[in-house]
């Protein structure tokens, strides 16, 4: 997109990079973003900067198959609308932050969750990891879904731990 450009919207727009269109109005394999989830929610996938999804098919129950930016396929309705094109900015999170400065004003923007300590580091009353005479945890740390608030720490219902190990197999449906 560039300053100036008409932008239209609407199932008889064209086809061209920032107009807007319900998806049943898009060919397969047309890259898109800014999707909305339910019809009229103006917006709800792939709206951070680089992202983008892809249009997989249509079926005949009025519905589209498109591929999240996660690699995870999702059908919404055809009626959804949705962005041509791919968000600005990509590539943004592959410079590091360099200093405490950065990370400060970054998280300053969103929301107070920096800088974050570790349970380890805290007092037992502060914390179920914390205390001890060395920082460990003392106990495993996945912990069951089912268990009381103050002792849900650390890893939360954890299907599986560790390094994941192997190629990643992609269920096509």
């Amino acid at each position: 997109m560039y300053t100036g450009q008409f932008v239209y919207c609407g199932k008889k727009a064209t086809l061209n990079i920032g107009n807007v269109l319900p998806l049943a109005s898009m060919p397969e394999g047309t890259i898109i973003c800014n999707v909305e989830e339910k019809a009229g929610d103006r917006g709800a996938i792939a709206r951070t900067s680089g992202n983008y999804a892809t249009i997989i098919g249509h079926g005949e129950d009025g519905k589209t198959r498109i591929r999240l930016p996660s690699g995870a396929k999702k059908i919404v309705s055809s009626s959804a609308r949705a962005a041509v094109g791919i968000v600005a900015g990509g590539g943004r999170i592959d410079k590091p932050l360099l200093k405490a400065g950065r990370a400060y004003h970054q998280a300053k923007a969103k929301r107070n969750n920096w800088p974050r300590t570790r349970g380890v580091a805290m007092n037992p009353v502060d914390h179920p990891h914390g205390g001890g005479n060395h920082q460990h945890i003392g106990k495993a740390s996945t912990i069951s879904r089912s268990a009381p608030a103050g002792q849900k720490v650390g890893l939360i219902a954890a299907r599986r731990t560790g390094l994941l190990r192997g190629t990643k197999k992609v269920k096509d449906q």
